[in-house]
């Protein structure tokens, strides 16, 4: 039986190792099926949107939930300058713990895992609200998140091609170069225009922290689904004012997505519907072949949730962590300076025995 006072911790290596055992699409294609899960069982969640901590240069926040079994935080960073500076951009770490006990059951980084979850995300929505047989995506931004994206919707969705544009010609270069041996047919383009000629499926992901018009109103035709998940705080967005009016939205946590996503910029009784609604049947999804549907992700605590749910039922079947030694397990739990004075004696003893 495992020791209370251990709480298994993932380090980038050991996530990085547990990936390439059961490969990107898969971990990505499970954490799907772990938010399906979650968000099916919204209405039990503790909600609220991520507590922010805003600087000139960037945020940190804390995204915490719990079903009334399991209770989850992640701790994240957006530093939009970091490129510049050979940083990256988000980095993260994760908690999950008993609700029962109190105690920490996994500690894990999560600047991958929160790669891994964002695909999943974007996947999901896309399966909800892509039109039927779509089978390429735009990728516009081709940062640290897009072979994630590429990926994601190729495993869950089935996409066969990938259309690639960012204003920096070496990160789609860098993209589809990872790319490359995945079984997706990968375009390099030149422009936001050339990319999104054929495709049914446009995922916006760049990292600038400003009002962007990242896609037109005129690149936008009827029937094409839109991931918008590259802005997520506020005075951040990269559509178009004129495409929200268009479409029909959809988002995670309104009262997190009107502060944070891209209808920061609406009305606040402008009309939204929620994803866990379309999954669990309560809401319809996408209503004809020309309607535009729009994701607006921003990110939301449930989906962290997800994956840390998913990576403690992983390490079941892996030893791709290590035990920390956490939690003080006195053997009086009302003795905690009697176990701190033991081991001062314990220390002192085994000096002396040094010494002499």
């Amino acid at each position: 039986m495992k020791a209370l006072n251990t709480v298994p911790f993932v380090s980038v290596e050991h996530m990085m190792r547990l990936v390439l055992d059961l490969g990107v699409e898969v971990c990505i294609e499970q954490i799907a099926d772990y938010i399906e899960a979650d968000f099916s069982k919204w209405e039990t969640f503790d909600k609220c949107p991520r507590i922010g901590s805003h600087s000139d240069v960037g945020v940190i926040e804390l995204m915490p939930t719990s079903d009334g079994i399991d209770y989850g935080f992640k701790y994240v960073n957006g530093h939009p300058k970091n490129t510049k500076e050979g940083l990256q951009t988000v980095t993260a770490f994760g908690l999950l713990a008993s609700v029962y006990t109190g105690y920490p059951t996994l500690l894990t980084e999560m600047t991958i895992l929160t790669a891994l979850r964002t695909a999943a995300t974007s996947a999901v929505a896309t399966k909800y609200l892509a039109p039927k047989g779509a089978k390429t995506l735009a990728m516009i931004g081709n940062g640290a998140q897009s072979e994630f994206q590429a990926l994601g919707l190729k495993r869950v969705c089935a996409i066969d091609t990938v259309r690639l544009y960012d204003v920096d010609p070496a990160a789609t270069r860098k993209c589809a170069a990872n790319l490359a041996g995945s079984g997706l047919k990968v375009i390099a383009c030149g422009s936001a225009e050339e990319a999104v000629m054929g495709a049914q499926i446009i995922t916006t992901c760049t990292a600038d922290k400003r009002n962007a018009t990242v896609l037109s109103d005129n690149l936008v035709g009827a029937g094409v689904h839109i991931n918008a998940i590259g802005g997520d705080c506020p005075g951040k967005t990269e559509l178009q004012r004129d495409i929200l009016d268009r479409a029909d939205i959809f988002v995670e946590y309104p009262e997190q997505t009107r502060i944070e996503g891209e209808i920061q910029v609406l009305d606040d009784d402008h009309p939204v519907k929620e994803l866990w609604q379309v999954i669990t049947g309560q809401v319809e999804g996408r209503q004809s072949a020309d309607t535009i549907t729009l994701f607006d992700g921003v990110g939301f605590a449930i989906e962290d949730f997800s994956a840390l749910r998913w990576l403690r039922d992983a390490l079941q079947m892996s030893s791709k962590f290590v035990d920390l030694d956490m939690i003080a397990d006195p053997d009086e739990p009302r003795d905690l300076f009697g176990m701190v004075m033991r081991e001062v004696n314990r220390m002192a003893e085994d000096e002396h025995g040094k010494a002499a």
